[in-house]
């Protein structure tokens, strides 16, 4: 199986902005129903990641020391080092890769700008589709 990610990223991805507050990024993540979402600067570039587990551990590190919970900002707790997939990528390498790092989702640049992302969930998809068509 050789299968590019063109055809299978999140396009509709949630983007957020370092100052934002945890309760704003927290809840547009709940609005879109994702799982996380990316960081951009004011030019849409890249910057990092912002995970649900993330939010959690800020909300309740937040509520057990007494502060607001949505005070943090989103630059305090994002994952600044953040792994990428070109859109040419092949799955499967980044599937063994997301694997690898223990990482659910990838963000994906097209010429360097950001496109979307590529998760776990949508690999799945991917590789069960593939079993069930050979089957």
């Amino acid at each position: 199986m050789n299968t590019g990610i063109k055809d299978y990223l999140a396009r509709a991805d949630v983007r957020l902005t370092a100052d934002m507050n945890m309760y704003e990024a927290s809840q547009q993540i709940l609005i879109n129903k994702a799982s996380g979402a990316m960081v951009v600067d004011e030019n849409g570039k890249l910057i990092g990641v912002l995970s649900e587990l993330d939010c959690l551990g800020a909300m309740m590190t937040s509520v057990y020391n007494g502060s607001d919970p949505g005070g943090a900002l989103v630059s305090d707790i994002m994952e600044t080092d953040v792994e990428i997939a070109d859109i040419d990528a092949d799955i499967l390498s980044i599937a063994t890769s997301m694997l690898e790092k223990s990482r659910r989702r990838r963000p994906v640049l097209e010429n360097g700008e950001l496109v979307g992302q590529i998760s776990c969930r949508q690999i799945l998809r991917v590789l069960t589709e593939d079993i069930k068509r050979k089957r």
